[in-house]
């Protein structure tokens, strides 16, 4: 059955944030011989809408139609253009009529606005993070991730992200070989797992094991928690041997090593998104004592935590200036 996505922009939406995800759920239409989808660009009015760099696209007006999946763009029209009366309520009502709802980057925040991501994981672009945590209390942001997926709500960070999200939900409609296509078609980094850091050089990790895929993404997800190898091991149904050696094998990189990159990537991500207490900051990670993370900060980026942050609030403020 044919599955209509519907991709929902306004004036000064991020061109990329539509195209992106738009080219992956094409490509199986266009050059694997399959037809499970049909698109639609919508909007408040329908007609010609023009993007943040100037390019207009030809849009329908949006109405009651039903989808099986809406994505949100980004953009600078997040902050005026997008937050009108009727597109808030459109989105308001689309949770019922669509299977899933989705944004990307700044997309984020309109969802936000209309209640979408009310008590739920949600994530953006890095550098918008702080603010989207601060003005919506009862969200849970989650800052260091390229995609979210908290029941049927889907958000992810930035720009192209948009195409780790849609080859995502494109894996979850037709399987892990028909998104490896797509990536391969498209020429782009197949699996950048959602809970992959936005920062993350493990990029290239990428296990062909899906026991070690299941202890990475274990990982990511409890770095809070003791992570030595007898615990992924557990995690991964192997001895811890086989688990040492199949993951260097795999990665190139030993378990621990491994760890304390994620709770590294994890806790720069935290470092320069807010104001939260460095020593908190590596608790919450993991790490045994702030002195502890300042050795792997200086292994992984060459810099201190103190560092960082202070890069970070000098970027923001030159952007905001």
């Amino acid at each position: 059955m044919t599955k209509t996505i519907g991709f929902l922009v306004f004036p000064s939406f991020q061109i990329l944030d539509l195209t992106g995800p738009l080219a992956v759920f094409d490509a199986p239409n266009r050059a694997l011989g399959m037809a499970p989808y049909q698109l639609t660009v919508l909007s408040e009015h329908g007609g010609p809408v023009t993007s943040s760099s100037g390019l207009e696209v030809v849009t329908q007006a949006f109405d009651d139609r039903p989808l099986d999946t809406l994505i949100v763009a980004g953009g600078a029209g997040t902050r005026d253009a997008a937050r009108t009366a009727s597109l808030l309520g459109f989105l308001r009502a689309a949770p019922p009529r669509c299977r899933r709802v989705a944004s990307v980057c700044t997309g984020a925040f309109i969802m936000a606005a209309a209640g979408l991501l009310d008590g739920r994981r949600a994530t953006t672009h890095w550098h918008y993070a702080a603010s989207l945590q601060r003005h919506n209390p009862q969200i849970r942001v989650e800052a260091d991730r390229i995609f979210t997926k908290d029941g049927p709500i889907w958000t992810s960070a930035g720009v192209s992200s948009g195409i780790d999200l849609a080859l995502a939900l494109v894996e979850d409609d037709l399987g892990l070989d028909v998104a490896r296509a797509i990536a391969r078609h498209l020429v782009v980094y197949h699996r950048r797992p959602g809970g992959q850091s936005q920062f993350s050089t493990l990029l290239e990790l990428d296990p062909s094991s899906s026991r070690i895929r299941e202890a990475l993404t274990y990982a990511r997800d409890h770095l809070h928690e003791t992570l030595n190898v007898e615990r992924l091991a557990e995690v991964a149904c192997l001895s811890p041997r086989q688990f040492g050696r199949a993951f260097l094998a795999e990665t190139g990189q030993t378990p621990a090593k491994a760890v304390e990159r994620l709770r590294a990537e994890a806790a720069r991500a935290r470092i320069e998104a807010g104001r939260q207490p460095i020593e908190e900051i590596a608790r919450d990670v993991g790490f045994s004592d702030p002195e502890r993370m300042r050795r792997a900060f200086v292994r992984a980026f060459g810099q201190p935590p103190q560092a960082i942050r202070r890069i970070a609030r000098a970027a923001s403020a030159s952007a905001s200036a």
